[in-house]
Parts: C-alpha cells; structure tokens; sequence
C-alpha cells in the first residue's frame, strides 16, 4: 500500500472531507474519503501527532459514582450516552482540555488525572480523528449553566449497579467508548 496524494474536497471551519489517492497491494490506483477535523488532513505517514480531541471518564469520588452525559447528537437525531468530550484547542495541553471541557459540560471539576491514554482512534475507516481517554476524579454538584447554546446535554451520575441495567437497555444510544467502559465498571467497578 502506498499513498499517492491527499486533496480537501471541503472547506469548513472544524471538519472537512479528504480524498487520498493510494496503490493498494495489487498496485492498482484506489481512492478513499474521510473527514478530518486537521487543515491540512493528518498525513498517513507523518508520524507523531497531536491529539484531536479528549474524552473525560469522570468517577465523582464523594458519589462514588461514574459521571454521563446524555446528549443530543445532531447526526443521529436523537441523544446518545457518552462522556464529556471536546476539541483541544490549539497551543492547548490535553490536561487543560479535559478540565476545560469537564467543567463546561458538567459544572463540575477535575481534581485528579487517574491516567489517560495516547492517541487513539475510534472510526479510522471514516476519520483520522485522534483521542486521548482521560480517566479522572471529580468533585462539585452537576450542573449546565456552562453549556454552549449548540448543547443539549443531560448530567447523570451513575453507580455500578445502575451501569449494569442501562448497558442491556436497548433503547439507548451509546457512543462506544461509553458503552465498553460502563460494561467494565458494571462487571468488575473497575475504571
């Protein structure tokens, strides 16, 4: 496999479409589409990279309970389980992200990295979106006044045994991530 050439079909300000252009092993010329929220796209070979975006797992120590949101998703039209989650802004840490975004999302605030990971992808077939899964500890009382007017989201504090009966409600939307680490709390509270 060997990338020829990369070109943005679009030109919005936090995501785009990409055409590359590659041989696959047959040596014939492929084509394939994918966003980025990178101007210009993360090139396939360029290395070490920054990270996109960050994703908090937030467990409220004095709750004793891991911190949701349940938010409206304007691609599925509907609201969909996940865990606070934003862009790193330019010349920003990842740290400084997650309490940035942590705090906007949930009023709360982050009084401890438990630990993260790094770079990760989540839908490498649709996007070269990176991001960082931050594992931290929390305190405060759950608020969204700190909500932007594009955010639609709902605070809810959830214990083991509450992770163990919505991860089986097939009724709910979930983002992935969401999904495997409440199924590792509801199995074994672990984090």
């Amino acid at each position: 496999m060997k990338i020829n050439g990369v070109k943005k079909i679009t030109n919005h300000a936090h995501l785009n479409l990409f055409m590359v252009q590659y041989k696959d092993r047959a040596d014939k010329d492929k084509e394939w589409i994918f966003a980025s929220r990178s101007n210009p796209a993360n090139s396939p070979d360029q290395g070490e990279r920054s990270v996109d975006a960050v994703v908090i797992v937030p467990y409220h120590k004095n709750e004793e309970k891991l911190v949701l949101i349940k938010e409206f998703r304007v691609v599925l039209g509907d609201y969909q389980y996940g865990f606070p989650a934003g862009l790193v802004d330019k010349g920003e840490s990842v740290e400084a992200a997650g309490k940035r975004e942590l705090f906007e999302e949930t009023g709360l605030t982050m009084t401890r990295i438990i630990r993260q990971s790094p770079a990760v992808f989540s839908s490498s077939g649709m996007t070269d979106e990176s991001l960082c899964l931050m594992f931290a500890e929390c305190e405060g009382t759950p608020s969204n006044e700190y909500n932007e007017a594009s955010e639609d989201i709902e605070i809810i504090m959830v214990s083991r045994a509450m992770a163990s009966e919505i991860i089986r409600d097939e009724r709910i939307k979930f983002d992935v991530k969401t999904w495997i680490i409440l199924n590792s709390f509801a199995a074994g509270g672990i984090l």
